[in-house]
């Protein structure tokens, strides 16, 4: 990677990196909020820059079903991101959203899966924003795609897709709490110019 190592780089940019999670999280509770028909409170327990290879362990079981929301990354840094919600929390928001049972546990048909994206989407189009207002890039999103699977499957393709250009993401993840809490993961994974460019626009040298 450069100059420094990925733990070097956590320990020095700790509060930056935990500022992107936090105005993304702040970006996205207003919207999420008015979705949902609640009050919330997005929190950012973890914010760090790791490899790609280390995503599935640190998230959960690979046997776990989730929900994953896919998009491309493009403009000034080009990339994919990801984000993953466990399959209770997606359940809550579409009940929520789409006027269902709260303990409704019914596959999601084409409806639910257009809420969840529209989530994802607005989640993921929130940390991009602070991403890019902290680094002075122009950074856009792609229209989402969703898929519903075990970890492993859904991780799989981000690893394989962006082990030929670098193999480290930036991970934050989220706890929106209101009447439930809702544990997601917003994933961000840089080609290795795109990081690069990243890093030293946040005052790091490589």
């Amino acid at each position: 990677m450069g100059k420094f190592s990925l733990e070097e780089v956590n320990n020095m940019y700790v509060d930056v990196l935990r500022e992107i999670g936090n105005i993304g999280a702040g970006n996205a509770t207003t919207a999420i909020a008015s979705m949902l028909g609640n009050k919330i409170d997005m929190k950012v327990p973890n914010v760090k820059l790791m490899e790609v290879s280390n995503l599935g362990s640190a998230i959960c079981a690979e046997e776990d079903t989730i929900v994953g929301i896919f998009l491309e990354v493009q403009n000034d840094i080009e990339g994919s991101m990801m984000f993953l919600l466990d399959l209770e929390s997606g359940h809550y928001m579409v009940n929520k959203l789409m006027g269902k049972a709260p303990d409704c546990q019914d596959d999601f048909d084409e409806m639910d899966l257009s809420a969840l994206k529209e989530i994802g989407n607005i989640i993921a189009a929130s940390y991009l924003s602070a991403l890019a207002s902290l680094t002075g890039l122009v950074i856009s999103p792609s229209i989402p795609f969703i898929a519903v699977d075990m970890a492993a499957s859904i991780l799989s393709v981000p690893a394989i897709q962006f082990g030929q250009f670098g193999d480290n993401a930036l991970m934050i993840q989220t706890e929106i709490i209101g009447d439930f809490a809702i544990n997601g993961y917003f994933i961000l994974m840089p080609e290795q110019d795109s990081y690069d460019k990243i890093l030293t626009s946040l005052g790091i040298a490589m």
